[in-house]
């Protein structure tokens, strides 16, 4: 129990000098001191509340979402309907009361059109997302389920959750926290970040891009009083843009989307120095756009981004290649929000800042201050009483104490973990954990002595004796901790973290580290008695 041979002194030596090390940084970084750049430089990343920061809180429209599927399920219906062979003609598809209706002129084609249109409403889930019905023998009325419904939110909110994590991810911050809140909210928390008009700029733009043909059989006089012909779209242009409170018509449908883009590069046009953003299509995208643009050459195309027009410019040739270019009144910054927006993808449903609140860094600063002087003061007395009660065992536990920090504070800046203000409360916990291992130990020791048994005996049984009941004691803390972080979020995951790793850290200073430094005393000066 208490023989330990070279090789495994240097084992645990330099395992605990690996993750001291690792804790240096973080060190260096609270105490303002540059740490030398050719070394690694993993760090402690600190929350929302000590670092300070942005909060949002973010909630999308439901009935947005059901729209957006009332439109993708018409264009399904239109392109199903044009393969069939021989084609099926439909006439107008109405989407008043959120149900999808449509007259078919041949009313023998009832039983082709069902069987076209079965497959299509049924979810990627097994979830049936349409009824189909006939009336009068000739009308046909799809109307969403509510379980189709409450799967589309529930895809929506998920894919936008990604989205907002990808966005925030572009503009360099380390551990934001992005999580769900109940079915249409989404909590967004990014440290560090001050200003939250920018994020809440970049959040709110659902980047939402479209290239649509303009319909020039519109009348001009029509479209600025917001009456189109039917099949036609009225989008305003964007407020940067010279034609701002200007209308343009464009076919509903039949355009390109920007889920076919693959990149997104903010860049300069050389010839005239003008902002753009550089997109690549995918295969698909490619050719639905060398196509659109071979078939409509001198022809305007609107390029709409949010449901308004930031540019109308014609096709002059056709564009095959994969590549466009969007140009418009774009500033360096906005030009590169934008990049960011489309590479992360276009947001599913638009989402709407409902709530905001900064954390300004002198706070978090105060709440380091008034953590840490916590820690220090409770430290201080826990050594004191330590070392007067069991002398040179209790210095070997105060030196066990601090090495155990460290330890866990490298442990983190390896894992790239962040540390929050009920963080600093685990720390102040697993200090406290860390002793009464220590006192188990040395109590222990002490009832071996009182039994009779010699010193090597008795601080050998001590230590075997207290392990049991310091396993015990921290696989319960332990199974604590991980449902805390399981079902927790934010600060109770971030207190989670400084528990677990702690219990784990304290297991290895009580029990390894200190044995291995008793052992090496008792060995070197064979005391007859010891004062524990």
């Amino acid at each position: 129990m208490l023989d330990f041979p070279t090789w495994k002194k240097f084992w645990l030596w330099g395992l605990t000098f690996v993750a001291v090390l690792a804790a240096m940084p973080s060190l260096f970084a609270a105490a303002n001191v540059e740490w030398p750049e050719a070394l690694p430089n993993p760090q402690v990343n600190l929350g929302l509340d000590l670092a300070g920061g942005s909060h949002i809180l973010l909630e999308a429209d439901p009935a947005e979402v059901a729209a957006q599927r009332l439109e993708n399920m018409e264009e399904t219906v239109r392109g199903e309907m044009r393969r069939a062979e021989p084609r099926i003609r439909i006439g107008d598809i109405s989407t008043s009361g959120g149900a999808l209706s449509f007259m078919l002129d041949t009313p023998a084609d009832i039983d082709r059109a069902r069987g076209l249109l079965e497959p299509v409403m049924m979810g990627t889930n097994l979830v049936r997302e349409w009824d189909l019905t006939v009336v009068d023998g000739q009308r046909m009325v799809l109307t969403p389920t509510d379980d189709g419904v409450n799967q589309a939110v529930t895809d929506a909110m998920d894919s936008a959750t990604e989205v907002v994590r990808k966005r925030i991810d572009g503009l360099g911050t380390r551990e934001p926290t992005i999580i769900r809140q109940g079915d249409t909210r989404i909590v967004v928390q990014v440290p560090g970040l001050q200003d939250p008009d920018q994020l809440k700029e970049l959040l709110g733009k659902t980047a939402k891009l479209e290239f649509k043909l303009v319909d020039l059989n519109a009348l001009p006089t029509d479209v600025q009083a917001g009456i189109v012909p039917p099949g036609t779209q009225a989008f305003p242009y964007s407020d940067e843009t010279p034609q701002a409170g200007q209308m343009v018509a464009v076919r509903r449908l039949g355009g390109i989307r920007g889920d076919s883009l693959t990149n997104a590069q903010a860049g300069v046009n050389p010839q005239n120095n003008e902002n753009v953003v550089n997109i690549q299509f995918d295969q698909q995208g490619a050719s639905k756009f060398c196509t659109l643009s071979t078939e409509n050459v001198d022809r305007p195309f609107a390029i709409i981004l949010d449901e308004k027009v930031i540019s109308a410019p014609n096709f002059n040739e056709p564009i095959c290649g994969g590549s466009a270019q969007i140009s418009g009144t774009f500033t360096a910054q906005s030009a590169a929000d934008l990049a960011i927006a489309l590479n992360s993808g276009a947001l599913p449903v638009e989402l709407t800042v409902i709530e905001e609140r900064t954390v300004s860094a002198e706070l978090g600063a105060d709440s380091i201050r008034k953590g840490l002087l916590a820690m220090l003061i409770g430290s201080i007395a826990v050594v004191a009483l330590m070392i007067a009660t069991y002398g040179r065992f209790g210095i070997y536990a105060t030196i066990a104490l601090v090495f155990n920090v460290l330890i866990i504070l490298g442990i983190m800046a390896g894992l790239n973990t962040t540390l929050t203000l009920p963080g600093i409360a685990g720390f102040v916990i697993t200090v406290g954990a860390a002793v009464d291992a220590n006192v188990l130990i040395n109590e222990r020791i002490r009832e071996e002595r009182k039994r009779g048994r010699r010193v090597v005996a008795a601080v050998e049984n001590g230590y075997k004796e207290a392990s049991r009941a310091i396993y015990d004691a921290n696989i319960t803390n332990f199974i604590a901790g991980v449902l805390l972080f399981l079902f927790g979020s934010g600060p109770v995951r971030g207190f989670a973290v400084v528990l677990v790793v702690g219990l784990f850290t304290s297991v290895f200073t009580a029990l390894v580290l200190t044995r291995m430094w008793v052992a090496g005393w008792l060995r070197a000066k064979r005391p007859n008695d010891i004062n524990v």
